[in-house]
């Protein structure tokens, strides 16, 4: 037995997927965007998806805020959206992780403090 979805929702599912994949230029261009919005908030960040090794590898961007006990840290990722458009995502969580579309990078970069200041401070959500 193969899975209950209808038939088109398993198609968006996978054309998702492929413009995903097929779409790296775009996703780094996003990333960038983002790593430089979260720059004055004070984290540092890594850039994941540089590297020529990993080129079928998916880009992330790590962020970090540190503090003098230990850090905490977040991995970004751009997914391809429904109706042509794209999202920031925590990597970990897939589609769950949900930030923010990609066009309002100033709302994506509070939403990553957002998470790095609840992982820092779990009582600040």
């Amino acid at each position: 037995m193969g899975s209950m979805l209808p038939v088109n929702v398993q198609t968006e599912r996978h054309l998702l997927r492929w413009r995903t994949r097929l779409g790296r230029a775009t996703a780094i261009r996003h990333l960038d965007l983002l790593a430089v919005a979260i720059a004055p908030k004070g984290y540092r960040h890594i850039k994941l998806y540089q590297a020529d090794e990993f080129p079928t590898r998916h880009p992330v961007l790590w962020v970090f805020a540190f503090s003098p006990d230990d850090h905490v840290r977040v991995a970004v990722t751009v997914h391809a959206m429904p109706g042509r458009g794209w999202a920031y995502y925590e990597a970990g969580r897939g589609r769950h992780g949900y930030l923010c579309p990609c066009g309002d990078t100033k709302h994506a970069a509070d939403q990553v403090d957002a998470v790095l200041k609840h992982r820092m401070f779990p009582s600040t959500w």
